[in-house]
């Protein structure tokens, strides 16, 4: 759980800091005035940056998940029935989702149960399914997965989740500089000079304690969002097929393979334990999800 956090915190801390080195070298700073800080154009910055970023990773993701996964597409070549059969309820419960196009499907070697939908937009979407999915669990667990997967792709959580990562990302470039440029001096508008180095050391703590709780907000928001397509996987299939599916993706087997880092969030089987640390999770509990829907409850 901590490396999975540690990991996030690094890949955003290395993005920002990469974009800060840029923006240096090109001498471009337009929020330090001779009068001192000007903190409407530090907030453009800083949402320019934030939001653009994110929105790049988001027109990457399809691409990304095909890469660091090696997803097979299915094609109408293919001779496997069980892979044909996952393409085809895939379009069947697009179209009954009311999807005008049909998202990509694909298969990935993995021995754990899983699955994970992505991409820019719902024209341009990807479910992919494990091989592990396909032999342990039954037809009527995979569709209602399946419908789980749909459901992100048609409640727009990719787009959502990239506005929200956006939106943490500048308020989290915001904060830390400003904080960084008052103590380091470049808020004072009397021409003395400030410390770059003083500078650059305040801003990378303060991004690393900012970044640790804005994942917080973002990790809330992805529970939230699993539990809903919960209810729409449930309403594509039936509410019986996804509460014995969640189970059946509960039993993890002796030896769990890892999924690259920055696709847990879009896994569905990354629920852990009741605890404190579920705070951290992109994913509630297998057990609360499964209450949620025995319950009927209004996501």
């Amino acid at each position: 759980m901590f490396r999975r956090i540690g990991l996030f915190l690094l890949l955003n801390m290395l993005v920002i800091m990469t974009i800060g080195i840029l923006l240096s070298l090109f001498n471009v700073r337009p929020f330090i005035t001779q009068y001192g800080i000007d903190y409407g154009q530090l907030l453009a910055f800083c949402f320019i940056w934030g939001i653009g970023g994110a929105f790049i990773s988001l027109l990457l993701s399809r691409w990304m998940a095909k890469m660091m996964l090696r997803v097979q597409l299915i094609t109408n070549e293919d001779n496997d029935p069980r892979r044909l059969r996952v393409r085809d309820a895939v379009h069947a419960m697009a179209q009954k989702a009311g999807m005008k196009t049909m998202p990509e499907v694909g298969i990935f070697v993995s021995d754990t149960p899983n699955a994970f939908a992505t991409g820019p937009s719902p024209s341009h979407s990807l479910v992919a399914v494990s091989t592990g999915l396909l032999s342990k669990l039954s037809e009527d667990e995979v569709d209602a997965v399946l419908g789980h997967e749909i459901s992100h792709i048609t409640n727009g959580d990719m787009v959502t989740m990239t506005l929200l990562q956006g939106v943490v990302n500048a308020f989290v470039m915001f904060f830390a500089r400003a904080l960084a440029l008052i103590l380091s001096g470049f808020g004072r508008g009397d021409n003395k000079r400030g410390s770059w180095m003083m500078y650059y050391i305040c801003t990378l703590l303060f991004e690393f304690v900012f970044f640790f709780l804005g994942f917080l907000v973002i990790a809330a928001y992805s529970r939230w969002r699993e539990y809903r397509a919960d209810k729409g996987g449930a309403h594509l299939t039936t509410t019986s097929q996804m509460i014995h599916a969640l189970q059946a993706l509960e039993k993890k087997p002796n030896k769990e393979e890892k999924m690259p880092e920055a696709l847990h969030a879009f896994m569905i089987s990354e629920g852990g334990k009741r605890s404190f640390m579920s705070l951290f999770s992109t994913h509630p509990p297998i057990e609360a999800r499964v209450k949620a829907l025995q319950e009927g409850q209004s996501i």
